[in-house]
């Protein structure tokens, strides 16, 4: 075998062996945000332990279909993601894995001690669970209406582990680069002060404050390769929580601000982007969105971008917190300022005009977007809906045609499903059955006809829904508030194949990678897979 023949060939057995790793290296598992997976064989059900109310540890004697379970903080709401043998995910400090990140409890012994409020990324090792390392970061200043208390690290990171690099969108309104193999094996710049950005004695330019003193590092610390400061550099305000995922593309970061209105219904800063582009590499910012959609949020931009082509045009697509949808040329261009925008492409409405005419806090007024458009075959569906607190409401589901430009609400919607309820929750498609499944926050699983939108059957989980549906092989994985994860049949035929009752709420989405399921509740991450 020639050398360059011989270059070829292994080049084509590494692509087919990243392809056949089946990882889950990004929220939706891939750009399309399509929440499908071709893993298959993956248990129906399982008994994954019992809580022991005095230990507060689970019982993992009579566990069946658990591969292992680790715990987490006392909040999680991002999603783990699944690359290069890793799992990352994020919650909050409830359980210390460091005693650096403790207090003494006010009037106790001095070996009573307390969890500071601090957000966590965690990485394990994907195959036992072993804790590897945290990202331990403080508070955002200014109150719990720009950072609430306890919530965590919502963003599910995006890895790329051919240059064991993991993005991430923090609780302090920033973007944050780290190694994927923490400080274990050094630290790697431009940023080299982790140890004063733990201990939040970073000033707004970024380095330390005066006569400020930091613990010392440890390996099992995360190491920050760059940062970008949305909060301090774009002049963004978010609203309870930074909460959004980077969308990893072409050595390129799309990143949804979190700029909001704040807890008076102003908006604080209408001229600053709600979707930026940054490169992966170095942090740089490459683009902004100039569309206008900061000054009439409704309430808070928290939509995740997708990413898809049409033709040869490649286009970035996002679910605005106007309850529009955009599609954004993937390349950033110069404006007529000479600053770099996202040209937008297109945008539709994702409400009717009949929410339109209402009022906002109205049952049945405009939504924002929170879910995470799909873009599949030229069409995207996308799903409006609102802050969870806001409760129960009427909410419309959406198919565009993405060939179209300009202002498309007119010209390039394909139909509307309107029987469903507000949702956070991002669809699920299989083309070649014709078939789309999506969930509302009231409990309602739905199987529509991608076609047309038509109702084919719906499901009553009996608990509210923050995730979304995730299809394994032939088999949908759905989990709710009350802790329960179901698996039904990803079939015109609606069929519930097994229900797995855990310790607590599932406030994500499960995760199928290399022959296992991840599922988050809020305390613990359990790996499910088949016995061998």
């Amino acid at each position: 075998m020639t050398l360059p023949i011989r270059r070829a060939f292994l080049a084509s057995l590494a692509l087919t062996s990243v392809a056949l790793a089946a990882d889950w290296p990004q929220w939706g598992g891939s750009p399309s945000k399509n929440m499908v997976s071709l893993e298959s064989g993956l248990p129906v059900e399982c008994q994954p332990g019992k809580m022991n109310e005095e230990t507060r540890k689970l019982d993992l004697s009579e566990a069946n279909n658990l591969r292992w379970a680790e715990r987490l903080g006392g909040q999680t709401y991002g999603n783990p993601t699944v690359a290069g043998g890793k799992i990352f995910v994020g919650t909050n400090n409830e359980a210390p894995r460091d005693p650096r990140h403790t207090r003494l409890k006010l009037g106790g012994a001095a070996d009573e001690r307390e969890a500071l409020d601090l957000s966590c990324l965690y990485a394990f090792n994907e195959a036992d669970g072993k804790f590897l390392w945290q990202l331990a970061v403080p508070k955002l200043p200014g109150g719990k209406y720009v950072d609430w208390e306890n919530i965590g690290i919502c963003s599910s990171p995006a890895v790329d582990a051919v240059n064991k690099r993991v993005y991430a969108v923090t609780n302090r309104c920033e973007v944050v680069c780290l190694d994927t193999e923490g400080l274990a094996n050094g630290n790697e710049g431009p940023f080299t002060d982790e140890a004063h950005y733990i201990a939040g004695l970073l000033g707004a330019d970024g380095k330390p404050k005066p006569a400020s003193k930091a613990d010392p590092l440890s390996p099992t610390d995360g190491d920050i390769v760059w940062r970008f400061d949305m909060y301090n550099e774009l002049g963004i305000f978010p609203h309870y929580q930074t909460a959004s995922s980077p969308l990893l593309v072409g050595g390129k970061l799309f990143i949804c601000t979190s700029n909001s209105r704040d807890w008076n219904n102003h908006v604080p800063s209408p001229s600053a982007p709600a979707l930026i582009c940054l490169d992966a590499r170095t942090g740089k910012l490459l683009g902004i969105e100039q569309s206008g959609i900061s000054k009439t949020t409704l309430h808070s931009n928290w939509s995740s971008p997708a990413y898809g082509k049409v033709g040869d045009q490649e286009m970035v697509i996002f679910g605005g917190g106007d309850g529009w949808c955009y599609g954004f040329d993937v390349n950033p261009v110069a404006g007529p300022d000479g600053q770099m925008i996202l040209k937008e492409l297109w945008r539709c409405d994702a409400n009717t005009k009949a929410q339109r005419a209402k009022k906002y806090s109205g049952n049945d007024g405009p939504s924002e977007i929170v879910a995470t458009p799909v873009i599949l075959n030229n069409r995207v569906y996308v799903v409006t809906g609102q802050n969870p607190e806001n409760g129960d409401g009427g909410a419309t589901l959406t198919c565009i045609d993405a060939t179209k430009t300009g202002d498309i609400t007119a010209t390039g919607v394909l139909w509307r499903f309107e029987k469903i309820g507000r949702s956070l929750s991002t669809p699920a498609i299989l083309p070649e059955q014709n078939l789309l499944f999506i969930a509302d926050f009231a409990g309602y699983l739905f199987c529509l006809d991608l076609t047309t939108g038509k109702q084919i059957w719906q499901h009553d989980t009996e608990g509210r829904i923050w995730g979304s549906p995730v299809i394994a092989g032939t088999n949908l994985y759905l989990g709710n508030e009350t802790g329960n994860l179901l698996c039904l049949a990803a079939t015109k035929e609606k069929k519930v194949l097994g229900t797995s009752t855990f310790d607590g709420p599932i406030f994500s989405s499960a995760v199928p990678a290399n022959g296992a399921l991840l599922v988050a509740t809020e305390k613990f991450l359990y790996s499910v897979a088949k016995k061998k």
